[in-house]
């Protein structure tokens, strides 16, 4: 008989809240391009908006850690998060620059299946944060990268079967999760640096007075052109990893959260109890 999945953070009703919160700025402040007409002043501020989006971000990012945090993640919790996160930071340099091969997405995948998606969110952002730090990725881009990868980590925690399905079937569900989260990520991260390019590539670049539809074009060009490859070899690595170090990862973050006991409250025996 399989044992109930153990969740680092259980997530109240303010922590739903602040997630479906800061889900809907993320929406908007990736997708403006889409969302706003060319008429409006968004569009005619074009170059200026995905700053200001950057800055909204980070403080909605720590709004939704805070109130995570609030709702139980404890010092047992707080310790795997430590350890993940860095390892999560030190493992992505190793392929930087190299056809997209990023180890660190596939220890998200894991660590957010087995632990949830309340952590899962935290540790994904938190993780690129680190990254970033590590490796002198901080620029207007880097808040934008903590909300997908947080977005990326915590779907994988919302999988299907957490308790009770385990094994190939597992593995083979993480997997296709891992591949097509990899193009995902890829692509929402060009919508961030998409605006940016202003008139580098008239042809793919983004036109502010321009429809949706030709905009729509110019943004999958711009994919195809970029950053195609680099997401392939993403998601490749990421289905790889999965396959071959899946079931070890897996059993050893499963094995951590049963020691750590989260949902168990640490008590101290009174003096000569």
């Amino acid at each position: 008989m399989t044992s109930p999945a153990v969740r680092a953070v259980r997530l109240g009703p303010r922590s739903v809240a602040a997630l479906v919160l800061v889900g809907a700025v993320g929406v908007a402040a990736f997708g403006w391009p889409f969302l706003a007409p060319p008429d409006s002043q968004v569009s005619a501020h074009a170059e200026d908006a995905p700053w200001l989006f950057a800055g909204l971000l980070v403080l909605l990012v720590a709004v939704v850690a805070a109130t995570i945090s609030e709702s139980g993640l404890g010092p047992k919790a707080v310790a795997m998060l430590g350890v993940l996160a860095a390892t999560g930071a030190a493992l992505r340099p190793i392929g930087a620059g190299t056809a997209g091969i990023e180890p660190m997405f596939f220890l998200l995948v894991l660590s957010g299946r087995v632990l949830g998606p309340g952590f899962g969110f935290v540790l994904g952002s938190v993780t690129m944060f680190a990254s970033a730090l590590l490796t002198g990725g901080v620029g207007p881009w880097m808040p934008f990268q903590m909300l997908a990868m947080g977005w990326f980590t915590m779907g994988a925690g919302l999988l299907p079967g957490a308790a009770r399905l385990r094994g190939r079937a597992e593995q083979a569900l993480l997997a296709g999760y891992g591949f097509l989260a990899a193009f995902a990520y890829g692509t929402i991260m060009n919508l961030a640096g998409w605006p940016f390019m202003g008139t580098m590539a008239s042809n793919i670049s983004f036109d502010p007075h321009a429809a949706v539809p030709a905009n729509l074009a110019r943004f999958l060009a711009y994919c195809l052109a970029t950053s195609m490859g680099w997401d392939l070899g993403r998601a490749v690595c990421t289905v790889v990893l999965t396959l071959t170090l899946g079931p070890a990862v897996l059993r050893a973050l499963r094995r951590a959260t049963r020691r750590a006991a989260f949902e168990t409250p640490v008590t101290f025996d009174a003096p000569g109890a």
